[in-house]
């Protein structure tokens, strides 16, 4: 053990015992209590444990002779700044006497021109309540037109056509035979007299495809067809489209006629369209244009139990606005049995329920797969846990659960373990085959649950693939007929499982499909129908098979029993995407989906006794576990009030804290004003753009500076999955080399994606496409879905204003003029320094420090975080970076914090596209909260202060009026800013026109974690 430091202070008990006692009982009104004498390694054990004994919260932040220990009333996070000697960065900022004349002269010329003009230094704000509505696209605005007399007539012959048609009628037949059929009437008469009605029905009963059908044909029926106008949201895009087809299918009439669907910029409706499918996004958007959502008469909201953020955060909306529209009728629909929950926050609403019919199911777990399939062959099989990636050292070990976040907890309680009793086995009837089976999964198990317990970002072990491809090829191999359906927890898994079973399973008889939210509605529709005699269909899917799909021909389930479930740390204010394991009602009703057609069974890849014991009865709602700018963006674009008491009324709101985290995040982008939490220009704009606001702010930036194309292919990248693939261990060396050759020196992990799309789309034929994604070890469809993506995220920038688009009048621009229009607007694609700036401007306030003595030794460190990393596969590992800045687009932790997406940035990117600006009592220039200081001479000083000035008034008039050409106003002014970033890049260190320690000065906090 190592010895105490001759000045440690002697730990006295009774001494802290008192203090720690004061700060309990609120003594002071102090809710923390730092300690910085130095107690040394057993004292600051002894205070630690007193802390945690008495109730308190207790953290040791810092190491060695920078050690400061911390007990708390409140959750502490990992890191602290404020506690972080080394948490500030200084750096020496110069300019030649080329670049001051140059900014000089535009600055001039721009002050002339303002003053000629009447103006001053841009233009004037509007006050909040004048400010236009951005962005709102009339295409959301017109479902919900009054259709008149002679559409009712109309609507009421081709029901009645339709009936007595023997297609028609043998439709009928078919769905009289839906449990929902028979409770009909029943769910009319309940939705005419009461505003809201709450329905629950097990998988297989009809209500998604009836209930909302009923509604029509009874409108119908009584000859008020063209006045009524329902609207079904759905959580997900394919649900949507698939609902939509079935029910137009039911009723006789081709897609977007009576029924269409809307999900993100795409339709299939007209004038005559009285049932809308949409995502609820959709929903949210068509209120934003109207709050009342007049002409609507009926709102369908399917799928409730998911607790999907945008759901609840509807569920908000609608109960504040029954008041006003008491015509208004609004249906809940839940697959579990837990309609109370919303019944009682709709004031007690009625509730029905429809049972459903499936044929008998047999569950098969764990204990019985194996028993049936016998263990993997030895190829197959994991090795045995050998302890996992390296961990950085717990310092605060020993510390009790309450230590963690409230919401940190998974779907499974952390503290079980999994320990099989093989007498016990044995007397059932297992094999000794079976019992060392279980004993190995429980080993593997077992472990992951002991990381789990210790870890900030608790997570589920990943499936064990090789037991999945075994249960899936016994059940092509041996059991009968019928479809396989396979529940993976992402698209890694699907990908990787669809490979391995395509290389070993007979393709002419067995035909794999992925499922996945984001493939393309076309590529998922072929899911759906039935395969050939003798061929079997095996669908590879995450969770959204659990209820939002229906694949009617499924006998077979295999259950991993996990998801990639999206957490956030309010504390931390980190992220992460990680494999939980999914509750009771997940596993119920992946249960559900086998047996519609036949008896089924289900193969559950886990043990009885995990899921009666350990599993949770329901999800976490997402609101309560993910970060909520862009709910914060929808509620202040809705004009619904300020956003705590708003969210306060949810109905499990999230915690105080995250609140607070986003309207933090909004303000540092400009997109909230602080004091009045008014949306800024920009954050009316980025209410409309369907993405993350600091993705949305970088795409818009990217318009104005001309730099549309790669800036909208960095966005389409970060909203799916990176296009570069992992591949095996001895062949990484050489993947990492190939991402490096198409970095081309940038230090950017978001210039590497542009690139590597370019060089795709430049080889030519599908062919040649397939054999560069083959050489750079790329996914060829990743590269497919960005080449859409990139053309939604510019037809949202046409509908907000900043892509003009020929010959677009009110419909939707042709693919050809879109990608007319990009090219037309990246006239400064090929300058990688202003491309980096622009990230910057997007990414902020995501920064981080750099300290680079050579390439081998580097560190880096943000204010929230202290030490994080470059993801290894980022093309900044062991490279030279002549910038001390990084900007980067998300992290995540897991055996450390892993930076997702980075960009290298200089010091004229960061001061003038990054953060406020303010002058520091010592004559620094800061950001970033005071821990990011500029030291600079003063005439330095004043030009940046006038450019960022100048810069920012030209852009907030951009923003405010789209159509503004900024070259024609300001061209001196940007060509200035470009110059001057192109002039820094020239040179490895800025020249040391400033005061301060520069780049070998103090950094952000690598403090420990």
């Amino acid at each position: 053990m190592r010895s105490e430091r001759p000045d440690d202070v002697p730990f006295d008990e009774a001494h802290w015992q008192r203090r720690l006692t004061d700060l309990r009982e609120g003594v002071g009104g102090a809710e923390e209590l730092v300690v910085e004498e130095r107690l040394g390694r057993d004292g600051a054990q002894a205070f630690g444990e007193l802390a945690q004994r008495m109730g308190l919260y207790f953290r040791a932040y810092g190491k060695g002779t920078r050690t400061r220990l911390v007990a708390s009333t409140v959750p502490l996070p990992a890191y602290r700044p404020d506690l972080d000697e080394r948490a500030t960065t200084e750096a020496d900022v110069g300019m030649s006497r080329d670049a001051k004349h140059m900014v000089s002269q535009a600055l001039a010329e721009l002050e002339e021109s303002n003053v000629a003009a009447g103006g001053g230094r841009g233009a004037a704000p509007q006050p909040p309540g004048k400010r236009p509505k951005a962005g709102a696209s009339s295409r959301y605005l017109e479902f919900g037109a009054d259709g008149g007399e002679a559409l009712s007539r109309a609507l009421e012959d081709a029901q009645r056509a339709w009936a007595a048609s023997s297609a028609g009628q043998r439709m009928q037949q078919h769905r009289e035979r839906l449990p929902a059929w028979a409770r009909r009437a029943e769910l009319l008469a309940a939705v005419a007299r009461h505003q809201v009605v709450v329905v629950s029905g097990e998988t297989g009963c009809g209500k998604t495809t009836q209930l909302p059908q009923f509604v029509l044909e009874d409108a119908v029926g009584a000859g008020r067809g063209g006045d009524v106008n329902i609207v079904c949201t759905q959580p997900r895009r394919i649900s949507a489209v698939s609902v939509a087809q079935r029910v137009a299918d039911e009723r006789g009439e081709a897609i977007g006629d009576t029924v269409g669907y809307q999900i993100r910029l795409e339709a299939r409706r007209s004038s005559k369209t009285r049932l809308l499918f949409c995502t609820t996004g959709v929903l949210l958007r068509r209120l934003v244009a109207d709050k009342d959502l007049r002409g609507v008469t009926h709102v369908v909201v399917d799928e409730i139990h998911e607790r999907g953020i945008n759901e609840d955060f509807l569920l908000i909306v609608l109960r504040d606005l029954l008041p006003r529209r008491p015509d208004l009728r609004v249906i809940l629909m839940s697959a579990t049995l837990n309609a109370d929950l919303f019944s009682n926050y709709f004031g007690h609403a009625p509730t029905a329920h429809i049972p459903g019919f499936t044929h008998p199911v047999e569950d098969l777990f764990l204990e019985d797969v194996l028993q049936l399939a016998g263990p993997p062959p030895a190829s197959q099989q994991p090795p045995r846990s050998q302890g996992g990636p390296r961990r950085h050292r717990d310092r605060n070990a020993g510390a009790p659960a309450s230590t963690m976040e409230p919401n940190a907890e998974g779907c499974i309680d952390r503290e079980w373990r999994y320990e099989p009793d093989a007498g016990a086995l044995a007397a059932q009837g297992y094999s000794s085959g079976t019992c060392d089976a279980l004993a190995r999964w429980a080993g593997v198990f077992n472990e992951g649950q002991e990381k789990s317990a210790s870890s900030n970002a608790p997570q589920a072990p990943p499936p064990d693939l090789g037991l999945v491809q075994h249960v899936v090829e016994h059940i092509c191999n041996n059991e009968a007929a019928g479809a396989v359906l396979v529940f993976l927890p992402g698209w890694a898994e699907i990908s990787n499982l669809q490979k391995d079973l395509e290389s070993r399973l007979d393709r002419s008889r067995n035909k794999i499909y992925p499922l996945h939210g984001s493939l393309p509605t076309a590529n998922q529709r072929e899911i759906f129908d039935r395969p050939p005699s003798g061929v079997r269909k095996v669908v590879l899917a995450t969770n959204i098979a659990e209820t939002s799909i229906t694949i009617d021909d499924v006998v077979y389930v295999v259950d991993t029993g996990l998801i990639k479930e999206k957490r956030y740390s309010a504390l931390n204010k980190l992220s992460s995407l990680l494999p939980q394991w999914a509750s009771q009602a997940a596993a119920r009703q992946r249960r559900g989906r086998a047996g519609r057609v036949q008896p089924g069974r289900c193969f559950k890849l886990y043990p009885r006794a995990m899921h009666d014991e350990a599993m949770a009865p329901y999800q976490a709602p997402e609101m309560t576990r993910t970060s909520l700018e862009e709910i914060c963006l929808q509620i202040k674009s809705l004009d619904l009030g300020e956003i705590e008491p708003f969210l306060a009324r949810a109905l499990q709101p999230p915690e105080p804290r995250a609140v607070h985290n986003a309207k933090e995040l909004l303000v540092a982008i400009g997109a909230l004003e602080q004091a009045a939490e008014a949306l800024t220009p920009l954050g009316q704009h980025l209410a409309h753009l369907p993405v993350d606001p600091l993705v949305g702010k970088m795409i818009i930036m990217g318009a104005m500076f001309g730099v549309v194309g790669p800036i909208l292919t960095i966005a389409a990248g970060m909203a799916h999955r990176d296009p570069f693939v992992l591949p095996p261990p001895e062949r990484r060396a050489e993947a990492a080399e190939r991402r490096k050759r198409l970095s081309r020196g940038s230090c950017s992990d978001h210039v590497t994606l542009v690139h590597a799309f370019e060089g795709w789309r430049a080889a030519g034929g599908y062919r040649e496409r397939s054999d560069f994604c083959w050489r750079n070890y790329m996914r060829s469809n990743t590269m497919e879905l960005m080449v859409d993506l990139r053309l939604q995220f510019a037809e949202l920038l046409a509908d907000v204003g900043f892509l003009p688009v020929e010959g677009r009048g009110a419909g939707k621009p042709s693919r050809a003029a879109l990608e007319k229009a990009i090219d037309a607007h990246s006239f400064n694609a090929d300058n990688v320094n202003l491309l980096r700036a622009v990230i910057c401007a997007g990414m902020y306030p995501n920064v981080v420090s750099v300290r680079q003595k050579h390439r081998m030794n580097t560190q880096f460190a943000t204010t929230d975080d202290g030490k994080v990393e470059p993801h290894p596969s980022s093309v900044l590992v062991k490279e030279f970076l002549p910038h001390r800045w990084l900007v980067y687009s998300d992290k995540v932790m897991t055996s450390g914090i892993y930076l997702l997406a980075s960009t290298m940035v200089s010091d004229y990117a960061l001061l003038l596209m990054g953060g406020e600006l303010k002058h520091e009592a010592d004559g620094t220039i800061s950001m970033h909260g005071g821990y990011i200081r500029f030291n600079t001479a003063p005439e330095v000083d004043r030009l940046i202060v006038r450019l960022r000035s100048q810069l920012q008034a030209v852009l907030a008039r951009k923003v405010a009026d789209p159509g503004l050409d900024i070259d024609g106003e300001a061209g001196a002014l940007v060509r200035a800013v470009v110059a001057l970033l192109d002039e820094e890049e020239g040179r490895e260190e800025v020249v040391g026109e400033g005061r301060g320690r520069g780049r070998g000065g103090r950094g952000m906090g690598t403090g420990g974690r």
